[in-house]
């Protein structure tokens, strides 16, 4: 039997832990390089509501079902991963069906008259995974090294310097992909997010909605927070908080949910989306090594992660 070859993971965001602890768990060596600490990525910035968002092609959909599953598996198994499955309201502003992916999840339905908030015109409920992206990060990093992983904080001037290190290579870099690649493709969406107090919010909120103000109520039980969100701003790369945009997220959260009206502010959180007309998950040469390169998930950084992963741990077999 070939021994099992070293992997070097870029990136240890949602994408890059993910396929690095399922790399581990499938007795492969694995280390992690990252510039930024866990709760520093763009990961760490996410709401974080499944559901395919900001990203698209054939392969989204199957990727997506495979990480729902996972994630629902994990909130049974483990309650301290951060993941929880939560009983939630979808709405549009205008007339608008109900996306196919939503109609295949637990519990779902179309909304009545008088469930939608003002301004709505048709909506649907489901249960799907929300994850407090600060616990889950730091729960994949401890499974992680529970394998045997290991991680070190440096940044990597380039795929050539990373493949000297390790014959595999699996670039999860995120936005940082559109210079070390390079991937001109590859655009920064930044998105910005308000983490507040809950003040008794049981059931999540979602706008059906993909424009630069979107909506979302997203309560994390565990920890007495709820985020509050978004925004979508194409090329901004920026990550200093937004006050203007803090306060637009709040007033628009307390006309679905009167309740968040006061409550109060407990952090901002920014990160920059790695958007790209398609996922770039494939394998290429780079001075006699493998580089998989996973990465451009858009919004779907989450949604995607375990789908992504095992397509990853399939080209690797394959070498």
């Amino acid at each position: 039997m070939r021994p099992k070859p070293e992997v070097l993971v870029i990136g240890a965001g949602v994408s890059g832990l993910t396929t690095a602890l399922l790399l581990a768990k499938n007795n492969l060596r694995v280390r992690i390089w990252t510039r930024d600490a866990l709760l520093r990525t763009t990961s760490c910035a996410a709401g974080a509501l499944w559901g395919p968002y900001l990203v698209s092609d054939q392969r989204v959909l199957p990727w997506a079902t495979q990480t729902r599953l996972e994630l629902e598996r994990l909130a049974v198994r483990d309650r301290s991963c951060g993941v929880r499955v939560v009983y939630g309201h979808e709405a549009a502003r205008t007339a608008a069906p109900p996306p196919g992916w939503a109609t295949e999840l637990p519990g779902f339905r179309t909304s009545r008259p008088d469930e939608l908030p003002a301004g709505f015109t048709t909506g649907w409920w489901y249960r799907a995974p929300i994850v407090d992206m600060p616990t889950y990060l730091r729960y994949l990093y401890d499974r992680f090294t529970d394998c045997g992983g290991k991680l070190d904080q440096r940044a990597v001037g380039s795929l050539a310097e990373a493949v000297a290190e390790a014959p595999v290579v699996v670039n999860c870099a995120g936005y940082d992909a559109r210079n070390l690649v390079p991937d001109a493709s590859l655009r920064p969406t930044r998105g910005q997010i308000v983490v507040v107090d809950d003040p008794g919010i049981e059931e999540f909120f979602a706008e059906h909605d993909e424009s630069e103000e979107p909506t979302y109520i997203l309560p994390q039980h565990d920890h007495g927070r709820v985020v509050l969100g978004g925004s979508v701003e194409p090329g901004r790369t920026d990550r200093v908080p937004d006050e203007r945009i803090s306060t637009a997220i709040r007033r628009r959260c307390a006309e679905v949910m009167p309740a968040l009206r006061d409550a109060r502010v407990v952090e901002v959180r920014v990160g920059l989306r790695p958007t790209r007309s398609r996922v770039r998950l494939e394998r290429t040469a780079v001075d006699g090594g493998h580089v998989i390169h996973n990465y451009g998930h858009g919004g779907g950084g989450v949604t995607l992660s375990w789908g992504c992963a095992h397509d990853v741990l399939s080209l690797i077999n394959a070498i």
